[in-house]
Parts: C-alpha cells; sequence; structure tokens
C-alpha cells in the first residue's frame, strides 16, 4: 500500500501554499521521486527541483507556516483576515482565482515566505546545496571603518534564485494577465526580504574598543517584510493589459506607474461582509470589532452597518504581583471583565439567502 502525502490542494494556489509532506513521511517512503511524484498541484519544473532538493521541501514547508501567520496578523483588523488560509485550501483558492489586492498580498508574502525559508536553512546547514554567503570573505569597508567579513552571512541570493525558480514555475506558464501580475507580485514579495538585510557587528578588542570588527549580513525578523508588504497592499495600484499584452498600464492615469516593488492587482475587492465561498469569504459574523475604533476594525466598518451585540467575558488573570526573597513571585488571581462587541449572525444567515 502506497503512502499518501499530506496535502491539501486548491487550483491555481501559489506554489509556497501548498502543505508539503512531513519527515516523518518522507522517511517512510525513503525516496524523494515517490514523495515528490505524489505531491499533487507541481508542475514539472516543480517536481524537477523537489527531487533534486529534497530537504528544500521542509524549508518551504516551514515558509508556508511564517508567512500564514504573517498574513493573519496582517489582516486581523479587516473584514477579510486570511483565515480562509485555515478553513481549508480550496477557500483560499477562491480568493487567488481573483485578481484584487488580496491575491496580490498573498502572493507576494508566500513568495517572501519561501525566501526567507530557503535563506533560513542554508544558513543553518540543513541544505546541501547552500551554506553561507561565499562572497562575504576578507575585509571591507563601511562609514565606521574596515572591518573583516566573518560569522555567517545569510545567502539571500541563493534564497531568492530557488524561490523564483519554484514559485515562478507555475506562473511561467501561462502567458495571461493573472499569470503577468502573480509574477510581478512574486517579485515584489522576494525583493522586500532583501530589502531589510541587516549589518551585524561584533568588536574585539581591550575593553570592548571595537579596534577590530566582525561583520556578518542577516535578514531582520519576518514581520518587518510583512509589515513592508502590508503598505504595499494598502498603496497598491489597479492596472489593465496593455495592448501588445506584454505589461500592464495603470487603470487610472491620475495614479504612478508602478515599480518593481509595488503591488498590482486588475479587479476590486468583494466587500467580504457575509458569506460567499465563491469569492473566498467566510463573512464577519461573530467576529469582534471595536466600538471606539475609527479604522477597518470598527463595529461600524467590521459589522457592514448590521448592527452588533455585546458579549460579557470574563477570565482569571495573574495580579497584584510581588517579589519574596529569595527568590519566588506570588499572585493573586484576579477575575477580569470585559466586553466583546460581537457581529450579529442572524442577519448574516438571513443576507446570505438561508432562510
Amino acid at each position: 500500500m502506497q503512502l499518501q502525502p499530506e496535502v491539501d490542494f486548491c487550483p491555481r494556489c501559489p506554489a509556497a501554499a501548498l502543505f508539503l509532506p512531513s519527515r516523518r513521511y518522507m522517511g517512510a517512503v525513503g525516496s524523494s521521486r515517490v514523495m515528490c511524484d505524489n505531491v499533487p498541484g507541481l508542475v514539472s519544473r516543480q517536481r524537477q527541483l523537489c527531487r533534486r532538493h529534497p530537504e528544500a521541501m521542509l524549508s518551504i514547508g516551514r515558509g508556508v507556516a511564517a508567512w500564514t501567520a504573517e498574513c493573519q496578523h496582517q489582516f486581523r483588523r479587516h473584514r477579510w483576515d486570511c483565515n480562509a488560509l485555515e478553513r481549508g485550501q480550496r477557500l483560499l483558492g477562491r480568493v487567488l482565482q481573483r485578481s484584487d489586492r488580496e491575491s496580490a498580498f498573498v502572493h507576494a508574502i508566500s513568495s517572501a515566505g519561501v525566501v526567507f525559508a530557503i535563506t533560513r536553512a542554508c544558513s543553518q546547514g540543513e541544505l546541501k546545496s547552500c551554506s553561507c554567503d561565499p562572497k562575504k570573505k576578507g575585509s571591507a569597508k563601511d562609514s565606521k571603518g574596515h572591518f573583516d567579513w566573518g560569522g555567517c552571512s545569510d545567502n539571500i541570493d541563493y534564497g531568492i534564485k530557488f524561490a523564483r525558480a519554484f514559485v515562478d514555475a507555475k506562473e511561467r506558464r501561462g502567458k495571461d494577465a493573472r499569470a503577468l501580475m502573480n509574477l510581478h507580485n512574486n517579485r515584489a514579495g522576494r525583493k522586500a526580504v532583501k530589502r531589510f538585510l541587516k549589518q551585524e557587528c561584533k568588536c574585539h578588542g581591550v575593553s570592548g574598543s571595537c579596534t577590530l570588527r566582525t561583520c556578518w549580513l542577516a535578514m531582520a525578523d519576518f514581520r518587518k517584510t510583512g509589515d513592508y508588504l502590508w503598505k504595499k497592499y494598502n498603496g497598491a495600484i489597479q492596472v489593465v493589459m496593455n495592448q501588445d499584452g506584454t505589461g500592464f498600464t495603470v487603470a487610472n492615469k491620475r495614479f504612478k506607474k508602478p515599480t518593481k516593488n509595488d503591488l498590482v492587482y486588475f479587479e476590486s475587492s468583494p466587500d467580504y461582509c457575509i458569506r460567499d465561498r465563491d469569492v473566498g469569504s467566510l463573512g464577519t459574523a461573530g467576529r469582534v470589532c471595536n466600538q471606539t475604533s475609527r479604522g477597518m476594525d470598527s463595529c461600524e466598518v467590521m459589522c457592514c452597518g448590521r448592527g452588533y451585540d455585546t458579549s460579557r467575558v470574563s477570565r482569571m488573570t495573574k495580579c497584584e504581583c510581588k517579589f519574596h526573597w529569595c527568590c519566588a513571585v506570588r499572585c493573586q488571581d484576579c477575575l477580569e471583565l470585559s466586553l466583546h462587541k460581537l457581529m450579529q449572525l442572524w442577519k448574516d444567515v438571513f443576507l446570505a439567502g438561508l432562510f
């Protein structure tokens, strides 16, 4: 009996959205060819990379976890909160079949997640095909003076190269507008990770005099990439295909032409107010809103003008903590009450046409 990989699949999901097999499965089959041939949705080029670098697939799996968590963090106060990723790949596929701003963000952050995960795996010696950045050797100079390259510089160029080959492979088969849009946003995501590559140094000398410095390049926390792409999402530019079908131009001539760092989209987003699986919307029924906010998480915006209910929530917390010599901290148990504003479920059901 042949083991099947533990994956969910949706049509036209970015390759970085595939939940790839676990290490337990890889050990069970003992063959990268068997594993790679049983992952659904991969195109020929991706299967080749999978067979050649099976250990990289585990890193991509970690990249999936990183970008899904970051996507949910960035959208936590919006009607579409990226939790469609947790409810099944088919629902995510509905979002990605569109060409709106949410799809643009998912392609960018997923591509960035692969770059981040592969680069980190190189530095940690988990991949046979790469290691620390081989170009960072010898001496160099910056605004603070001379220094020696040392330690392990993150090999971001390899991470970008691998991510481009793997993630873009599916889109490069297509010649339509959506494929062109996805390739653009994939590249924007990859560039975002490299944007926050930073130089870190360690001083050597008497009493920390820093007469000698050893430096290396390191990626910043993935949250910085997420925050940057979130700003790009809010400033995403709507475009249309040009006449020869080789690129796009701005839909509104009053806006600037998009750069390689910008996110682009073709169609407007749905309002995500009610549950509609055709567009990947779970609706906002049951979500918590902020009565005092004037932003996207306000009760007026989050509830789509349908009103909300107030729920009293209680929980036990530690309070009045005191330090006792030596060496203990003792706290009281306190009951904390809070009021949650919840969207009215019955109105959502009614608007969805279920009754």
